[in-house]
């Protein structure tokens, strides 16, 4: 594709264990990234994420398959020859150089004049807003101020390609929301595409222009961050990123009957056979007196306040669990089922997401 910058064809690894088995990281990927994208590879600990971006790099020798980058096949060029940069979780810092020598490290590796090499330094630096610490020690500065001067590194070079495993993780959660702002800022600025590694689904929705959600190897569904969430491929992929609640039935006549009795409207009246049913916790509302609406009657277990909503855990009759996010502003309702330990959570029929069996 004239649009992709990297381009992976049926790549596979496995990994030998202690016990003498074998473990498939990546099975037969096919992935194509855009130019100018923000990507995120997203999934549980083994899902082979890292693995994937570490054969992207060059890190990580594939046991077959191909990797392109800008056109040309790099399967077997070692890391160095690769025209990418990596930012790695523990940003790998020299501690013994001040932040313009940490910056600037590849381009006097590289030969780069030193009048050249101050310039860009500085420049770089100005990208990650840093202007005026070059003189200072990794020791020095904050973790913020640390992940900005391992971007600064990794950008400084002009890569085509920027990999970022997992760089925020280390970050307090303030911190790391406001960089995952100044990450995709920078993106933009840079006009390059950045692949980044996370397990953390939100980060995934906030940043990323697609993402790719992986579970044993395979890429589950590859979407934009709306796709993802709203209209999930599989089971794994709904309950994976973000809460859920899973109707597993029989889908007939604008409704999806399940085992145990429930029936769940929802607004694809053509949709028939087998299928799971996805209604997320803040698509619920509490109906009130006289409300149409179709809806769950729940008792309720627990109520949890954590901010701008209420979290409400219970059970239907038949002992299913449900969960429902209520906006603070309806605490006037909350409280009343706060009080009768009882409350029919009521939803939109359109909003309901059905997936068929054959992919759950």
């Amino acid at each position: 594709m004239r649009d992709s910058i990297v381009r992976l064809e049926k790549a596979a690894k496995a990994f030998a264990t202690p016990e003498g088995q074998t473990v498939t990281a990546l099975d037969a990927i096919d992935l194509d990234v855009r130019r100018n994208e923000f990507l995120t590879l997203l999934g549980p600990s083994g899902c082979g994420k890292t693995t994937l971006l570490q054969a992207i790099s060059g890190f990580v020798e594939l046991d077959s398959g191909r990797i392109l980058i800008d056109g040309e096949d790099m399967t077997d060029r070692p890391p160095y020859r690769r025209p990418v940069n990596t930012v790695f979780q523990n940003y790998a810092l020299f501690p013994h150089m001040t932040v313009g020598e940490n910056t600037g490290y590849a381009l006097e590796v590289a030969g780069v004049a030193k009048p050249e090499r101050t310039k860009r330094v500085a420049e770089a630096l100005a990208m990650v807003g840093l202007e005026g610490l070059e003189s200072r020690k990794p020791r020095q500065l904050s973790g913020g101020q640390q992940q900005r001067v391992a971007l600064a590194r990794a950008i400084i070079a002009r890569p085509k390609l920027l990999l970022l495993d997992e760089p925020l993780s280390a970050l307090d959660k303030n911190l790391r929301q406001a960089m995952q702002i100044e990450l995709k800022t920078l993106q933009n600025e840079l006009g390059i595409s950045f692949i980044f590694v996370t397990h953390d689904q939100q980060e995934a929705l906030t940043m990323s222009d697609r993402v790719a959600v992986l579970s044993g190897g395979r890429i589950q569904q590859l979407d934009t961050p709306r796709a993802i969430y709203d209209q999930p491929k599989n089971g794994f992929v709904a309950t994976f990123v973000g809460a859920s609640n899973l109707f597993e039935g029989e889908a007939g006549s604008g409704q999806l009957v399940t085992r145990d009795g429930i029936a769940i409207a929802h607004g694809r009246p053509g949709a028939t056979g087998a299928a799971t049913a996805l209604i997320r916790p803040e698509q619920f509302f509490l109906a009130e007196a006289g409300s149409d609406a179709p809806g769950l009657d729940i008792d309720l277990e627990q109520i949890v306040f954590v901010g701008s909503t209420f979290e409400l855990f219970g059970r239907t009759a038949t002992g299913r669990r449900v969960i429902a996010e209520i906006p603070a502003a309806r605490r006037s309702l909350v409280g009343a089922v706060e009080q009768s330990r009882h409350a029919r959570l009521a939803y939109d029929p359109a909003a309901v997401h059905l997936i068929p069996a054959e992919a759950a």
